[in-house]
């Protein structure tokens, strides 16, 4: 047990946590000060190095020759073997759920995996200082859908290809982001802890899983008790190649929900940096568009947005994040039903089940067209960090 006097500052509610989680909350307590070694020595001897970025990516691509760092082949000899807990056909089927889920995941992904990891006040003061979404709010977004539809794509990690590679990519771009604001002089380790440290990193893979699921059900979407363990196990997968310790990974939705809660409750509320991330990501359709009919366009979707927004949150959480309520929210109600009616059919006419996974397939690379257009995403570690302040 983590002695209270060494408690870290960010950490809220903690006997009330552990009378509900035990000793999982002083587990999640404890990664708050643990990093990821192999990545950021990786990162470490690569910084300075001309052209050593393009050599890295060549070397994920499978050049040994290009792989001249010590640290960059230690990094690539740990991930060399999948641990022998992955269960592929389980990773199959978590992956064919995310393509059947389409629309209703697309949503779920933007308005409440990413806005419920924006509420987290210590969590999101990286995203903060890195100034990636303020500045190129759609870019990043898309670019987040990039890795999620990457990771999900049945077979594709397996076959260490795109999936393989992009998560190893973010996660050295996570090592270039901690080096960075460890170097800065500007990173409150007393208030915030260790940036991107352990406790955060799961806490990501629940916004992708966890979080998702549930946000799925409130779409209308039914997801099973073998569905969703599957989907964590799916993340699970990912999360080890990201670098994230074994034990901190879930394995089923009931030890993954435990999980989430206890971060959820330890947490503490947003903050302004929370509700300033948020406002960003809703009015990320306005920033793109260029005629007075993209702009009309634009304010329907952001309207719509917020209301399934705060449908996807909750009100406690919608209101301390400051999305405004708007009534009646009639666009939630027939979103919910379509996509909800659409499920029940699929139900109950298992050869449609193949159709939803090709439209979900369809779907996201719609999306991926049209955030990314020939700017193909290259998950680069940063150069620098933004000049703004956290809040």
């Amino acid at each position: 047990m983590v002695d209270a006097s060494s408690v870290p500052a960010r950490v809220h509610c903690i006997e009330a946590a552990r009378a509900q989680f035990g000793d999982r909350v002083d587990a999640l307590v404890a990664g708050l000060a643990r990093l990821d070694p192999p990545a950021d020595a990786a990162i470490a001897e690569l910084a300075g190095q001309p052209g050593a970025f393009a050599r890295l990516d060549a070397a994920l691509a499978g050049d040994a020759a290009a792989s001249s760092s010590p640290a960059v082949r230690d990094l690539l000899t740990s991930v060399a073997e999948y641990p022998a807990w992955v269960d592929w056909r389980r990773v199959e089927r978590g992956c064919h759920l995310f393509l059947r889920a389409g629309v209703a995941g697309g949503l779920v992904l933007g308005l409440r995996s990413l806005p419920y990891g924006y509420a987290a006040p210590a969590g999101n003061k990286p995203l903060v200082f890195s100034g990636r979404l303020a500045e190129m709010g759609p870019r990043r977004l898309a670019e987040t859908a990039r890795f999620v539809t990457a990771v999900c794509e049945p077979g594709a990690l397996k076959r260490r290809g795109d999936a393989f590679t992009i998560s190893l990519k973010v996660r050295l771009m996570h090592a270039q982001v901690r080096r960075l604001l460890l170097r800065s002089g500007r990173w409150d380790h007393a208030q915030w802890s260790a940036p991107i440290n352990q406790h955060d990193m799961v806490a990501t893979t629940l916004l992708f899983s966890q979080v998702f699921l549930d946000g799925l059900r409130l779409m209308g979407l039914r997801v099973d008790s073998r569905e969703a363990d599957d989907y964590i196990h799916l993340w699970r997968v990912v999360g080890w190649l990201l670098g994230v310790e074994e034990p901190l990974l879930p394995d089923d939705e009931r030890s993954a929900r435990a999980t989430a809660e206890a971060i959820y409750l330890t947490q503490g509320p947003p903050d302004r940096d929370s509700r300033a991330l948020v406002a960003a990501l809703l009015a990320g359709p306005a920033q793109t568009a260029r005629t007075p009919a993209e702009h009309r366009q634009a304010r329907v979707r952001i309207q719509i947005s917020k209301q399934l927004c705060r449908h996807l949150l909750g009100n406690t959480l919608a209101d301390d994040l400051g999305v405004p309520h708007d009534q009646p929210a009639f666009a939630t109600s027939l979103i919910y039903g379509a996509i909800s009616g659409l499920d029940r059919t699929r139900r109950r006419l298992p050869a449609l089940d193949r159709l939803a996974t090709a439209a979900g397939r369809r779907y996201w690379a719609n999306v991926l067209d049209l955030g990314l257009g020939d700017r193909p995403a290259e998950f680069a570690p940063p150069a620098n960090l933004s000049a703004h302040r956290p809040a």
